[in-house]
């Protein structure tokens, strides 16, 4: 299991424990003041971060490394993220008591307008503390028509807005503001999200991988190659031999969202634990 589920979740997945979507933890105020400079300043900040991305890829290899594993460790402390799959979005909502969808900030900065693919959750009811937090700052970032507030979504409609993301390609991801509160998640490319970007194609781990794995069964695949156009990672390679795909176990983050594509249902998920290579990868 990931290094999270070890501290924050006493063995099991940190993410389903739902004392780390308390409103207890904003009672700290370092959490408080990060999340309203971060909804208040975070164009700005994320503007700046791309440009560092650009400098870093730049720099000798060995610099590049040390400064990598610099931020890893500075995000595990503020905002990191999972990987995780829909079934797992859906015990979320299942026992989160509020939902609401917000303007994504690295669609406003790589693209320069709305997308709404963000989602901020809380136990408590209107969003708790952190939707009065997240509503009583400057949102000019926002343009799009609900932008004069925070978009209340129930379950069922946040759930078929999920859906829709995969067949987006969109990976679902949740994401800690102070380790170990979870309040957020968002639905990520690699093309426009600057997470996905910094973990996947700077190699600047600012996410985990999922808890699982991705695994095509040969008999039922038609080698129509349809699961290959959403895969993020690269992770899904074609046999000309064969006429099927197969998953390379080193690049799968295990999103499951290839599995949208999939007519016949020839993709699952499993444990990542169960795999020599994977297991160790995160």
């Amino acid at each position: 299991m990931c290094q999270f589920c070890h501290e924050h979740g006493e063995g099991k997945k940190w993410y389903l424990q739902a004392k780390n979507y308390s409103d207890d933890l904003l009672s700290d105020a370092r959490r408080r003041k990060f999340i309203a400079e971060f909804a208040s300043s975070g164009v700005e900040s994320l503007s700046k971060e791309f440009g560092g991305l650009k400098k870093l890829a730049k720099l000798p290899g060995l610099i590049r490394g040390v400064l990598a594993r610099l931020v890893t460790w500075k995000m595990k402390k503020v905002h990191f993220g999972q990987v995780v799959p829909i079934e797992e979005i859906e015990q979320i909502f299942g026992f989160v008591n509020s939902i609401v969808r917000v303007a994504c900030i690295c669609r406003r900065v790589s693209l320069g307008k709305e997308k709404r693919y963000c989602y901020g959750i809380s136990l408590e009811p209107d969003g708790g503390e952190f939707g009065r937090i997240f509503s009583s700052v400057d949102h000019s970032y926002a343009d799009g028509p609900h932008s004069p507030g925070l978009e209340r979504l129930t379950r069922e409609q946040a759930l078929e807005a999920f859906r829709q993301h995969e067949k987006e390609g969109l990976c679902h991801t949740v994401w800690t503001f102070h380790t170990p509160f979870i309040a957020g998640i968002c639905n990520c490319d690699r093309s426009d999200c600057l997470a996905m970007r910094s973990t996947v194609t700077n190699a600047v781990p600012v996410m985990f991988r999922a808890e699982w794995l991705a695994r095509v069964d040969p008999e039922k695949c038609t080698g129509c190659r349809q699961c290959m156009r959403l895969c993020q990672f690269g992770a899904l390679t074609f046999s000309a031999g064969s006429s099927k795909v197969a998953v390379d176990e080193r690049r799968c983050y295990g999103c499951g969202i290839c599995r949208s594509a999939c007519a016949p249902g020839a993709i699952r998920l499993e444990d990542r634990r169960s795999d020599a290579v994977a297991s160790g990868l995160w």
